[in-house]
């Protein structure tokens, strides 16, 4: 073995070490403590996208038509307020297109694809938006996502909350057992190791007796909650809806006791 192989082994081994000891557990008496603070929103952000397609013997119609709905769809952007640094469409993606009869391979023209995608700040712009759109093969609507602007700095606020909520069920638990903390061993958003027959990342629910149950995920965006069907018939804007996002954000530390 080469001096340069030997460094590398070495390297990765004492890489994994350190990784190791950062999510393993202190061989001195500790307290393993589970901050967990959480926050419900309305969301301001609404996210449509579109794709935008045609399929021709003709290149040039197929581009022309494609070219036709997105500017009809960035009109529609435009007149009803979308945050102009969040509207976006693709380049042209052009590939041909074939289909199999009796069979056979056929070709059936050259495809062309363009996506579009637009922000709004208010649900009422997302339904006028929809009520003057024409969906259909050519142009349909893949996906509402709905969304929080102050996203990030809730969840450094909530970081925060979980990490006092921990100082605090830390010293609880200390006085309750008759015990002082003497440090601070580790904290981290990811669970530890667990030596306690607790799979890692699973932690008593509230109230629950019968077993444990996982943290909740993030949730940073999640769906306004409508289906839409490509009908070649305008979305009723009435049927769109949206509900709350739910921001969650756990904290794990491990203090040092002593008597």
């Amino acid at each position: 073995m080469n001096l340069r192989c030997l460094l590398l082994v070495v390297a990765l081994l004492w890489s994994s070490h350190l990784s190791a000891q950062v999510n393993a557990l202190p061989s001195q008496p500790h307290l393993l403590v589970k901050g967990q603070a959480e926050r419900t929103v309305m969301p301001d952000r609404f996210t449509l996208d579109f794709l935008v397609q045609s399929t021709m013997p003709s290149p040039g119609d197929a581009r022309a038509q494609v070219e036709r709905n997105v500017a009809t769809v960035l009109a529609l952007f435009k007149a009803n307020r979308a945050l102009s640094d969040s509207i976006h469409a693709s380049t042209l993606s052009i590939s041909p297109e074939h289909a199999f009869e009796e069979g056979k391979q056929v070709f059936k023209g050259t495809k062309v694809v363009r996506r579009v995608r637009a922000t709004f700040t208010r649900l009422e712009d997302v339904r006028v938006v929809l009520a003057g759109v024409e969906s259909g093969p050519d142009l349909q609507i893949t996906g509402i996502r709905s969304g929080y602007a102050g996203a990030a700095a809730l969840r450094a606020e909530l970081k925060r909350e979980a990490a006092q909520q921990s100082r605090r069920s830390a010293e609880g638990l200390a006085s309750a057992y008759g015990t002082r903390i003497t440090g601070l061993y580790t904290i981290s958003d990811v669970a530890p190791s667990f030596a306690y027959g607790v799979q890692a990342g699973m932690w008593p629910a509230a109230g629950d007796d019968t077993g444990v149950t996982p943290p909740a995920p993030p949730a940073p965006t999640t769906d306004i909650g409508t289906s839409v069907e490509v009908t070649g018939t305008r979305i009723a804007p009435e049927t769109l809806q949206t509900g709350t996002i739910t921001f969650n954000e756990n904290v794990y530390a491990i203090f040092l006791i002593s008597p």
